[in-house]
């Protein structure tokens, strides 16, 4: 069976590292807030060359943060894209504020020219997501936010190291947010996410709020690392097991997108002589590839054939936000997110992870290339 993603190899593969680090960051005495979380903060800051960078809990977190950070409340409208993660939108939701969709374009990203018809005096945010491992059309975005001055969040959580015009995702906004999550191209063994931003303020807001809102940056106020809460925060910690687990693979990152990188192209050539619709790529920014997301009219038939043959698929995302029950309530006017539901109705992720084999690959490929012959003759 070729599953479609599966932490088991990657753990064989580095079992004595991650362990190692488990061990080092469980005798080290602290189980938060911690050496290896100070260590890998500044890793990843560095790495991303931002000047201010927060460890949290989850993806979700690091968007809900970077919200309330930037004043998000209720009655405010944040933008983003209608084929985004439920985590977007929870994110926004959770700060009283609602979110307004702009449909997609063939790149799967936010389609640029429709902003602007769903900016209102209540916008107050932007949230481009980087979807699949492939950067929005920042400078556009970034024309439009100057223009009706709306602040920027970044949802890197599919980006981890993906670049808009050699400047990485993440650092182009206002703020820039990121998971950990297992399946993530920087994965920890459970959840964590990570907010970068180049504003003191913000930094110092965001790393209040991540804590009960108990003060730990600013050296002027009097309750500084006292147990007493400066504005309404939240409970999300990144753990040192985790924050050890991550400096390791961060430490790596640029191997493993490589990897991944050379299994698209070999997807790409193998698969360009068919009737699949294969990512279509930005000039301006460089896929990491997070997923590699495929299109067809007769994506069930498809994906039951390789399941017979073995072979794991999964659907990224299956139903656009709009569609959704717990959604469609702030949804009354769909007619412009046509694409994001055409899209929905097609798309499907083959196996991409830096340990699926080169002979894998190819076996998914032909198979793929059989089943479409037969297809054709129905």
């Amino acid at each position: 069976m070729i599953k479609f993603w599966s932490y088991k190899q990657e753990l064989k593969k580095y079992n004595k590292k991650i362990k190692s680090q488990i061990n080092k960051s469980l005798n080290s005495g602290q189980i938060f807030f911690g050496k290896e979380l100070s260590k890998f903060e500044k890793n990843f800051t560095k790495t991303y060359k931002s000047k201010f960078g927060v460890a949290v809990g989850s993806g979700t977190d690091a968007l809900f943060i970077a919200l309330k950070a930037l004043g998000v409340k209720k009655g405010d409208e944040v933008i983003t894209a209608a084929n985004t993660a439920i985590p977007t939108i929870s994110a926004i939701r959770n700060t009283g504020a609602t979110p307004k969709l702009v449909d997609i374009g063939e790149d799967y990203l936010i389609n640029t020219s429709k902003i602007e018809k769903e900016i209102t005096k209540k916008t107050k945010v932007i949230i481009p997501v980087h979807l699949y491992g492939q950067t929005c059309d920042m400078d556009k975005i970034n024309i439009i936010a100057r223009k009706y001055r709306l602040k920027i969040v970044e949802d890197c959580a599919q980006s981890q190291g993906a670049k808009y015009k050699n400047k990485f995702c993440g650092t182009i906004g206002k703020i820039g947010c990121f998971s950990f999550y297992p399946t993530k191209i920087l994965g920890a063994y459970g959840d964590g996410g990570f907010i970068l931003t180049n504003d003191f303020n913000l930094y110092k807001k965001i790393k209040r709020i991540r804590f009960y809102g108990i003060e730990t940056v600013d050296k002027k106020n009097k309750f500084l690392n006292k147990y007493y809460s400066n504005e309404d925060g939240i409970n999300s910690r990144l753990d040192e097991i985790q924050a050890g687990i991550l400096n390791f693979k961060l430490s790596i990152l640029d191997k493993l997108i490589a990897r991944r990188r050379y299994i698209a192209d070999l997807y790409t050539k193998e698969l360009q002589s068919t009737n699949l619709k294969l990512p279509k790529l930005n000039k301006y920014s460089t896929h990491v590839y997070h997923l590699y997301t495929v299109f067809h009219p007769r994506r069930k038939i498809l994906i039951q054939n390789l399941k017979k043959n073995l072979i794991g698929t999964k659907i990224i995302y299956p139903y656009p936000i709009h569609t959704m029950k717990a959604f469609k309530h702030l949804f009354k006017n769909n007619n412009n997110l046509k694409i994001s539901e055409i899209k929905s109705k097609g798309i499907f992720c083959l196996p991409i992870y830096p340990e699926l084999k080169n002979k894998e690959v190819l076996k998914i490929c032909n198979t793929i290339k059989k089943i479409l012959i037969k297809i054709k003759k129905i």
